[in-house]
């Protein structure tokens, strides 16, 4: 009785400082209206601990520890601000220890991803340098058992947490993996691992760049720069691509210092505007080094927030052209404070503009979560959005993310896609064919290697019924081989072997390297103006 007793006040206490935090932010009104605020707040906590104290009291169930937490964690605080806007949010403290973690981009452990598949919790893959590549794991290899310690029933957060620990710990990890008769015991000794936000930099052609950017986290503009001092080592760069496709976003700081990068010193990044505190405007402080090259950006529904920020500002400064979808809009900004026990709240302070004004978050008034995140309608007019100006006079708009400058839609995956997805039929192809022979960096998928899966499939189908036509299967044939070669590739070679497969048949990023010229006519007439302007 006790141990709940503490609980259900150590949880309400948390929902009261969230909403005193909440409340210390939004009230920064003066006289009778303060008073007036105030008074409102505490009939509304006295009402909230009035209803909690009866729930508590009678509910059917015993309100038990966890029953407690998830009315409070997942009911009341969430309800509470998802009722102000879609992005304001709680974090308990396995969400914030997790939020951190992903914003400094490292944590301790062994270094693999994983997921759970057919009640199994198997490894999507190990990253590169890590205890986990280094032993020789695999993906695809089942994690049986973590320092004696069974994963039957468990999830993949709970697996992760035995995997992770202090530096130089060891731990010991028990593999099932298809081929081998016996399962396999890896003694992984846990380090560093860092978490790189550009996963992918190589050279398209010669003097042609690519770089994917998956988000924006404490290393990621040094992350860019690192990739752009090596291709300018090895040569003359001529044109660049940045692929922000599905980057949800990230830190601020750092879209500001990736967008230096590219920007003229002095040049509006980003403004955000509020109602607690001061407007401030971010600016390129060093500025563009060397020699200036056409750019072009790769974005759709799924690039957001910071990375929204990067493509706003390098288009209305006439910097890069920007291709692909309409971004997602969120241009909320929020504050992250740390609450009792561990516990974050993340609430929006801030609306974000690009240089030219622009508002880039999309409307979300009248609207539920699932539809605002899921069913969100591209603008299909600009009548009543905001009209801005870039630096050379194009028009652009607000109110709705990021429209692009030449809008190329994702191709639409097939039923037939959508199943080998989803059944993991590549990744346990991968582990069917490995068991018998190791690839070279000269396999290609071919006729053999397509008959091969197909009968694979049989007998081994990703859904419960999978079938398809030869045509169906022929009209994304290029995309299986590519996708067979990426999980070999990736089990044989390492993460960054598979995405290079992946992009090297991508056909977004062939569209983006056609519009380098394009791009390159946008920064000449962007350099013109400003050389213009210089001598007024």
């Amino acid at each position: 009785m006790a141990l709940r007793t503490r609980r259900a006040a150590f949880s309400a206490t948390v929902f009261l400082a969230t909403c005193a935090l909440a409340g210390s932010f939004v009230n920064q009104k003066v006289g009778a209206q303060q008073a007036t605020d105030e008074n409102k707040v505490r009939d509304s906590l006295k009402s909230f601990t009035g209803v909690y104290s009866i729930v508590e009291q009678n509910y059917a169930d015993p309100m038990t520890g966890d029953r407690i937490d998830k009315a409070i964690y997942d009911g009341a605080i969430p309800g509470m601000l998802h009722t102000l806007d879609p992005h304001s949010n709680f974090y308990d403290p396995k969400a914030y220890a997790q939020m951190r973690e992903d914003q400094h981009g490292k944590y301790y452990g062994v270094g693999m991803s994983i997921q759970p598949q057919g009640g199994k919790i198997i490894v999507v893959a190990p990253f590169e340098g890590t205890p986990a590549f280094k032993a020789g794991i695999r993906p695809g290899d089942q994690i049986v058992s973590v320092d004696g310690k069974s994963t039957d029933g468990m999830d993949s957060a709970g697996v992760a947490t035995l995997l992770k620990g202090a530096r130089g710990t060891h731990v010991a990890v028990v593999m099932a993996r298809e081929g081998s008769e016996k399962p396999l015991t890896f003694d992984l000794v846990r380090d560093e691992i860092p978490r790189y936000s550009v996963d992918l930099a190589y050279l398209i052609k010669p003097g042609v760049a690519y770089v994917h950017v998956s988000s924006f986290m404490e290393t990621t503009s040094r992350e860019v720069g690192d990739a752009l001092d090596k291709f300018e080592k090895n040569g003359k760069l001529d044109g660049l691509v940045i692929d922000l496709r599905g980057n949800p976003g990230g830190l601020l700081k750092e879209a500001v210092a990736m967008s230096d990068k590219f920007l003229q010193k002095g040049q509006i990044v980003v403004s955000q505007k509020g109602r607690a505190f001061p407007d401030e405007v971010y600016r390129a402080t060093r500025g563009e080094q060397g020699k200036r090259y056409p750019i072009v950006v790769l974005v759709n529904r799924n690039t957001a927030s910071a990375a929204e920020i990067v493509s706003g500002a390098l288009q209305d400064h006439d910097r890069a052209l920007i291709v692909g979808e309409t971004t997602f809009g969120k241009g909320l900004v929020q504050t992250v404070s740390t609450l009792s026990e561990n516990t974050g709240l993340a609430l929006t302070t801030y609306h974000y503009y690009t240089p030219s004004g622009r508002l880039i978050q999309r409307n979300y008034d009248n609207v539920s979560l699932y539809d605002y995140y899921y069913v969100r309608d591209t603008p299909k007019d600009s009548a009543n959005r905001e009209v801005k100006l870039t630096d050379s006079g194009r028009t652009v708009y607000g109110g709705g993310g990021i429209t692009p400058d030449e809008k190329v839609d994702t191709p639409k995956s097939t039923p037939l896609q959508d199943r080998l997805l989803i059944g993991y039929a590549f990744m346990n192809y991968a582990k069917h064919y490995l068991a018998a022979k190791p690839v070279t960096k000269e396999f290609t998928a071919d006729d053999a290697v397509i008959s091969d899966f197909k009968s694979f499939l049989k007998t081994n189908p990703p859904t419960q019924s999978l079938t398809y036509t030869d045509a169906e299967f022929d009209a994304v044939k290029d995309w299986i081989q590519a996708n067979i070669k990426a999980e070999l590739f990736t089990s044989q070679f390492g993460q960054t072997e598979g995405l290079h497969v992946r992009a090297e048949w991508d056909p977004m990023i062939q569209k983006a390297v056609g519009y380098l010229p394009q791009a390159q006519a946008l920064a000449d007439k962007a350099a013109s103006v400003q050389k213009q302007a210089a001598l007024r």
